[in-house]
């Protein structure tokens, strides 16, 4: 996942609004969003190489989300960043407990930004940083830098998302938030960041929504969360010609599941 911008907003109708963007190569096999068959609480698209996800929610209002941070020089990790989101899905410690654990071994990992959260709170770790944060309500985002780094491209996606969220005073769809993750305009050069790779990848990499024969926006994920649990997550995925096809899952409030 490359860019990730949301709304989290405790106590409130929707308190959880993500939109966000997985760029790869197009040649890394993966699946489409959907619960995963030795995993069945999971809910998640998957990196067929290495195993892992990128983003996907489990019981409880477990969800998780991961970015890379762009570093070319910094040595690699021994182990897949994508088993992060994994674990805390088909676990059971809190967000603070699991962010915690993680701390101790991040030397394990490339460097990483990773969202967990519940029903209750929403935590952050940048691997650089090392600290777990629990995140206040508001409207953040992350790319492959730190959390709220004011990359053209997330400030973009950012305020598209608020001004989403005020355009539908009840409930932003699924179809507005996609059409944010769509946005192809690229950085003028003089906002380019400078994060060390030549700079046509610096400009090819500075929108929202990247287009490429070899590599580019794999995946768009919306997630919409209710007060009492429902949730609506879809997945747009993308193949260096176009649109692949779409993926819905809803699930009820909490509870709602295992009544008769």
């Amino acid at each position: 996942m490359c860019l990730i911008v949301f709304a989290w907003r405790p106590g409130h109708a929707l308190p959880l609004i993500v939109a966000a963007n997985r760029d790869e190569f197009h040649a890394r096999p993966s699946l489409p969003l959907a619960a995963w068959e030795a995993a069945p609480t999971v809910i998640a698209g998957r990196d067929l190489q290495a195993g892992g996800t990128w983003l996907g929610i489990g019981t409880g209002g477990r969800f998780a989300a991961l970015t890379n941070i762009r570093a070319p020089g910094a040595p690699l990790g021994t182990r897949s960043r994508g088993e992060l989101p994994e674990r805390y899905l088909r676990g059971e410690l809190s967000p603070q407990a699991y962010l915690t654990e993680l701390s101790g071994h991040l030397e394990h990992y490339s460097g990483f930004n990773l969202l967990v959260g519940d029903e209750h709170q929403l935590w952050y770790l940048n691997s650089q940083r090392g600290t777990p944060e629990q995140l206040p309500a508001g409207i953040h985002g992350v790319s492959n830098a730190a959390l709220d780094t004011p990359w053209p491209k997330l400030l973009r996606a950012r305020q598209a998302l608020r001004d989403c969220i005020e355009k539908q005073i009840e409930e932003p769809q699924a179809e507005m938030l996609l059409r944010l993750l769509s946005d192809p305009q690229l950085a003028a050069d003089e906002e380019l960041p400078c994060t060390g790779v030549p700079y046509e990848w610096e400009k090819r990499l500075s929108s929202v929504f990247i287009a490429g024969t070899d590599y580019g926006t794999r995946a768009s994920t919306v997630l919409i969360r209710h007060a009492n649990g429902a949730t609506q997550i879809t997945e747009r995925r993308f193949g260096p010609t176009g649109p692949l096809g779409d993926s819905r899952i809803d699930l009820p409030p909490c509870g709602q599941a295992d009544a008769p």
